[in-house]
């Protein structure tokens, strides 16, 4: 059997329902295969979304038309802001989810998505025809036609589980590997490697003494993720978790139980992740903490079961059951499924391009844990991406490439094309160089204007962003324009905020900057000076919850107006490394003043700007130099970057910006300022070996 598609999309985690609904949503006849229908988007680990820096990349996934932060919204049992106490660059939002609602949601909307067809079968290869990818071969002889395809596997290629010392091959504990197909990548020439991640035991709820545990609430009022949802209520009721300590005889416990441990007995080969380490991991490598924090946290409204957060482990069952009743409040617990770890091929990210596809074999995109991440998050957003390129791909446009500057997905996919990774990669706010300009209240304001430009973004989403834009424009008017004068009644209003008397004639703004007043006291001071408070957007001080939330961002422009001014500056002079192009091709061993180990490393990654050459480990600003002063001779392109560029795509056009199809096809790959920042060979061939 041939069937005919436009994109195939291999895996259905987070990156495989992102890429497959952007693909379907521009226009494209997409197949997303899955190995088991019933675990569409499965939260493999933690039942929750978000979290330091990845709550940036679920509202920059929101922005640009994805569906990942509807789908919490839709399905969390509790809401919270981390980092509150720091500044505004650090702050992040996670939700708790009802694991099953949040898989059945997101199934629900891409069996009703146009375009698109689930398929519950293996991929094994890749078919060609005359050096280019032309689609997929199943397990079962089936052929899938399509000039592009999405590898989202996750943990599934070659994945070997670990409970001690017994291992059996699974892509997530009840779910075959994948063995086919990766040993076909591997053929094929690409550079792979192996990983570990781990999960925790899930604990039965009912055999919890929470009384003795200490309860930790959600936000009230809770802050949804997608901005169209800003003000709403969740849709399910809130649950709160629990914090519990490891204690000192868990850990003798533990310690007892390492010559069994498959971390310490040689038998697991990956690289684990630095940033989440297991629990054995961590009382052997931090031996003066005597103990770690536990988050218990209910998977959803309907069950029992329990995610102990922070208890990761794959020591053998018997001590799992006993190194969790030496912890308070677990000391009669029921384990219901045990912890493990996962060890999995994935792909070098350094043999793919900035847009995810991959340079040796042109039309194959690759998402996700495949590119060596962990995380949702950093899945999602690659996905995506990878959906949205792999369309502008078949069209014949220039890709989608988002700079470091512009959000933390840029941040995410120049770190694994330029740096690449030896283990498990995790987003971080330290990661960004400008993270004051990258903040999550502000990704709508970055990315909305892309994510209408390539057709996701649609009419009613849109005119949500737009309202909140004018509203923030015009209160940031009133308030630059609105001015008070020295007066004894002002004075006495300002000493009731601790605040010091006027000297002199200030505006709003300026009034604002001062760290013990709010914008709600200065729109109060100015009604109490006379003022009038202008529009509906700006009048009171006990507004709804929405126009508070756009007050608090115009409030925190103004605030750190300075350092976002400086950031800016910072932006400019990367950009103009940025806006110098190498060529295709580029023989760097031909350029004297370069030492072998620059040429090995420019070589094998290929970069397509200055700028990304200079951020490949081990290049010197001196190599840097030599590069620039061969271009100057003649070798590369040096483009204009316009100063205020939002986009590295051509504008859509105007006629009908909400069709998707329309959108997508309208873009006008020749008269982009950047095209050559995303310039493509199409002419490339891949010869299989």
């Amino acid at each position: 059997m041939k069937q005919q598609y436009d994109i195939v999309v291999i895996g259905a985690g987070h990156a495989g329902c992102e890429a497959a609904l952007a693909a379907a949503r521009l226009g494209c006849r997409t197949a997303l295969l899955v190995m088991n229908a019933d675990t569409i988007a499965a939260l493999s680990c933690n039942p929750a979304v978000g979290g330091l820096a990845k709550g940036h990349l679920v509202k920059e996934i929101d922005a640009l038309g994805g569906e990942m932060a509807r789908n919490i919204d839709a399905t969390a049992i509790q809401f919270r802001q981390l980092n509150t106490s720091k500044g505004p660059a650090v702050r992040s939002s996670r939700a708790q989810a009802d694991r099953l609602r949040y898989r059945l949601r997101m199934k629900t909307v891409l069996e009703n998505q146009e375009n698109l067809e689930i398929r519950q079968t293996t991929a094994d290869r890749l078919l060609f025809d005359h050096g280019r990818i032309c689609g997929i071969e199943t397990s079962l002889g089936e052929k899938l036609n399509a000039p592009a395809v999405i590898i989202t596997t996750g943990t599934f290629f070659n994945g070997l589980i670990h409970i001690g010392l017994k291992q059996f091959p699974a892509g997530r504990l009840g779910d075959p590997s994948s063995l086919a197909l990766p040993r076909h990548l591997k053929e094929l020439g690409l550079s792979m490697g192996r990983m570990k991640t781990g999960t925790p035991p899930r604990l039965d709820g009912g055999s919890i003494d929470f009384t003795a545990l200490q309860t930790q609430f959600g936000d009230n009022p809770p802050q949804l993720f997608s901005f169209a949802n800003v003000g709403k209520c969740p849709e399910l009721p809130q649950l709160p978790c629990h914090v519990t300590y490891t204690s000192a005889a868990a850990h003798e416990i533990i310690r007892a139980g390492c010559d069994r441990s498959p971390m310490f007995t040689g038998i697991i080969q990956g690289v684990g992740a630095r940033y989440c380490p297991s629990v054995e991991d961590k009382i052997m490598r931090f031996p003066d903490k005597d103990r770690h924090q536990i988050f218990l946290e209910p998977e959803g409204l309907d069950t029992v079961e329990i995610y102990p957060n922070g208890l990761s482990t794959s020591l053998p069952f018997d001590i799992q059951v006993a190194m969790l009743r030496a912890i308070k409040g677990l000391d009669r617990v029921r384990i219901i499924r045990p912890g493990y770890a996962i060890e999995y091929d994935y792909v070098d990210p350094l043999e793919l391009q900035p847009w995810l596809e991959c340079k040796k074999i042109p039309g194959l995109f690759l998402a996700g844990q495949i590119n060596g991440t962990s995380g949702y998050e950093e899945a999602a957003a690659q996905g995506l991406m990878a959906g949205i390129n792999a369309v502008r791909l078949g069209r014949r446009q220039e890709p989608l490439v988002l700079d470091r500057s512009q959000a933390y997905i840029g941040v995410l996919i120049d770190d694994l094309v330029t740096k690449g990774t030896r283990e498990p990669y995790r987003l971080f706010t330290s990661r960004a160089e400008y993270r004051l300009l990258l903040r999550e209240d502000n990704a709508d304001f970055r990315l909305c204007a892309i994510g209408r430009e390539i057709g996701l973004l649609d009419n009613q989403r849109y005119a949500v962003f737009s309202r909140k834009q004018a509203i923030m424009t015009q209160l940031r008017q009133y308030l630059e324009h609105t001015t008070l004068r020295p007066q004894p009644s002002l004075d006495l209003n300002l000493a009731a905020y601790q605040s010091a008397p006027l000297r002199q004639k200030i505006s709003l703004a300026e009034l604002l900057k001062r760290p013990e007043l709010n914008i709600a006291a200065v729109l109060e001071l100015a009604a109490a000076d006379g003022k009038p408070l202008m529009a509906a957007g700006i009048q009171g001080g006990n507004d709804t919850w929405q126009k508070q939330r756009e007050w608090q961002e115009v409030e925190l422009e103004i605030k750190y107006a300075g350092y976002i001014a400086r950031q800016k500056e910072q932006v400019q002079r990367f950009r103009k490394l940025e806006a110098v192009i190498l060529p295709e091709g580029l023989r760097h061993s031909s350029m004297p003043g370069l030492s072998r180990e620059v040429v090995e490393k420019l070589e094998t990654v290929q970069p397509r700007t200055l700028g990304q050459a200079a951020r490949i480990a081990g290049i010197t600003p001196a190599a840097i130099a030599v590069l620039q002063i061969h271009l100057k001779r003649g070798v590369g392109t040096i483009l204009p970057f316009p100063p205020n560029a939002t986009s590295q795509i051509s504008p859509a056009s105007p006629a009908n910006p909400a069709n998707p199809a329309n959108s997508a096809n309208s873009v006008d790959s020749t008269n982009s300022a950047n095209s050559a920042n995303s310039k493509r060979h199409p002419s490339r061939e891949y010869q299989p070996q």
